[in-house]
């Protein structure tokens, strides 16, 4: 049985994920200097550590509403570099929940049309155990929604991945 590595995060109080294998690392919101003329989905740039690394909103590439989550609550993924054609891109989440394995046969790929249209890669189907009362513990089922991050870069950077 398969296993695939993912960093499940928030944005708007849905749960999402991403391949860990394009994720370099997680860092804390910081200020963002805006670019004028920029396109909606980029927030600016960031000095992270002497390395200017462009800022996405990953709710507007999504058409996701925003939520009133606070600024400095947010994270920041950073991506690693060969996934964006050699530069550095960082996208906002509301917040990272975890790193987590996930078996293929708990993954429903998506078709193309909508995994296309919708940057989805899959649905990811986690079964958590829930505890009610003292003792009784229920079973739930949440749902992950698998971003397709490659592609979206690939768009964004002209090439197709």
């Amino acid at each position: 049985m398969a296993h695939i590595d993912i960093v499940e995060f928030e944005i708007a109080g849905e749960r999402y994920a991403l391949d860990i294998a394009l994720a370099r690392e997680i860092v804390e919101m910081v200020p963002i200097t805006p670019v004028p003329r920029s396109p909606a989905h980029i927030a600016g740039i960031i000095n992270l550590r002497g390395e200017i690394t462009t800022v996405m909103r990953l709710s507007s590439i999504l058409n996701i509403p925003d939520t009133t989550v606070e600024e400095r609550q947010q994270k920041i993924i950073i991506l690693v570099p060969e996934a964006a054609g050699g530069t550095n891109v960082g996208v906002i989440v509301d917040d990272v929940l975890s790193v987590m394995q996930v078996a293929e046969e708990d993954i429903e790929q998506m078709n193309d049309t909508i995994s296309n249209d919708a940057h989805v890669k899959g649905i990811i189907k986690i079964t958590e155990k829930a505890q009610e009362k003292e003792d009784d513990e229920e079973e739930k089922k949440n749902l992950i929604i698998w971003v397709d991050m490659a592609r979206i870069l690939g768009e964004m950077t002209g090439a197709l991945a």
